[in-house]
């Protein structure tokens, strides 16, 4: 049986390992098409919201080469050299993205800023328009073959894709909407704020895509420095496996949660009314817990720790939490 479930895991692993590296390659050769295409339009119409897509994508496609080595490794089992595997790694290298992406995004609200000032600048409103309706619907294209692949499996760098892909296909079409905006307003007695219209959007995006950044680093710093999850999660893990640990007479002494990355540590300190623990009942509670906190997204690792006295743990304060 045991055999059986191990070749199982083998086989789902692969099949995770295989899915993520085509999910990775298509959005490699996606973002390198788009990416030159909005270099391109960046150079020829010198916009700085278009500027502000190439910047964004370029920054993606510099992290996304080194992310594909990265992926086999997290499939990796975990060793005494690697005791948490390579899923911090994974967290170190969506921070040093993210931070990558708020600097640019700090930098060209700063230019935008700049530009106003200086009584802002116009722009080929119509090609601008086209152009960034037609990148629009080409990301949500690439967002929905992306989702159609990932939809049995998803993991923190996929989904990080995802999230470009998605936030590429919103911003350039607002970008598209707000240029045919400006076509109109050309022929209206507003016709004087056209010179600021482009630098305007490029600051409301650089407002609005900082706030995901920002808000993936503090979930990777997290993970990097191996903080417990939020208490809603911790009550309920507490809760399911109190549930199942009442049924073989047992009761939680201490619990340890780790998360790191796509993994998830465990560790549960059980303590009996009697002297007698047997290993067939403690196995049996092990398989059930692991069973119900089981993520899709997410390797969940579980350990039953008999609890031997309340001394130990004021032996290791560090278990305190």
């Amino acid at each position: 049986m045991d055999d059986s479930l191990t070749s199982q895991n083998l086989n789902l692993k692969k099949q995770q390992l295989k899915s993520e590296n085509k999910i990775l390659r298509i959005s490699f050769i996606g973002s390198t098409l788009f990416l030159l295409s909005e270099c391109l339009a960046a150079f020829f119409t010198h916009s700085q919201a278009v500027l502000m897509d190439c910047v964004y994508d370029l920054v993606d496609l510099a992290m996304l080469g080194p992310f594909m080595i990265l992926v086999p490794k997290l499939y990796k089992p975990v060793t005494e050299r690697w005791p948490y595997g390579f899923a911090q790694i994974e967290s170190l290298f969506i921070i040093i993205k993210c931070g990558l992406l708020l600097f640019l995004d700090i930098q060209l609200l700063t230019d935008s800023v700049e530009l106003i000032l200086d009584g802002g600048h116009v722009v080929n409103a119509g090609a601008v328009a086209a152009f960034e309706l037609f990148i629009s619907v080409s990301c949500i294209t690439m967002f929905l073959v992306l989702r159609h692949l990932n939809r049995h499996f998803s993991s923190p760098t996929v989904s990080a894709e995802l999230y470009i892909w998605k936030l590429d296909a919103y911003s350039t079409g607002g970008v598209g909407l707000a240029f045919i905006i400006q076509l109109i307003l050309q022929l209206t007695p507003l016709s004087f704020v056209v010179p600021y219209i482009d630098p305007a959007i490029a600051i409301f995006m650089a407002v609005i895509l900082a706030k995901e950044p920002i808000m993936m680093i503090w979930d990777a710093l997290k993970s990097l420095i191996l903080l417990a999850p939020s208490k809603e999660v911790m009550d309920e893990i507490r809760a399911e496996v109190t549930a199942t640990l009442t049924k073989f007479d047992m009761g939680i002494d201490f619990l340890d949660v780790v998360k790191t990355g796509r993994k998830v540590w465990v560790d549960i300190y059980v303590t009996q009314s009697d002297d007698i623990l047997r290993i067939s009942s403690l196995k049996k509670a092990h398989d059930e817990i692991a069973e119900k906190l089981k993520a899709d997204d997410k390797e969940v690792f579980v350990e039953l720790i008999p609890e031997i006295s309340p001394a130990d743990k004021q032996a290791a304060p560090h278990l305190e939490g």
